[in-house]
């Protein structure tokens, strides 16, 4: 699904601001919930996949892209796309082997 980018950036703190990056990708909030073998919710802390860590999985595994092609879609270099890239995929790799839910979220 493709609309109109939006642009999202972490909160503001001390120091310079981070540079705003373009999400092309409507995400809305979504949680992915592991059960048990009974079919019921594991109730473990989740974790939590930023706006754009979900871009840069996204445009990487599923699009295809390079990281270069993708880093350049975002508005961001390519070493802050990899370091999305990986924060994400340790982050889902975790939530797989730990048991825990996934939450993806704009804030």
């Amino acid at each position: 699904m493709r609309g109109p980018p939006w642009r999202w950036r972490w909160g503001s703190k001390r120091g310079r601001p981070p540079k705003e990056r373009i999400i092309w990708s409507e995400i809305g909030r979504v949680s992915f919930v592991p059960f048990d073998e009974r079919g019921l919710p594991i109730p473990n802390e989740p974790i939590y996949i930023m706006p754009d860590e979900y871009e840069a999985l996204r445009l990487v595994y599923l699009e295809g892209l390079t990281q270069e092609e993708a880093a350049k879609r975002m508005g961001i270099s390519r070493g802050t796309l990899w370091r999305a890239l990986n924060s994400g995929r340790k982050k889902i790799v975790q939530a797989l082997v730990e048991k825990r839910p996934i939450i993806i979220t704009r804030e």
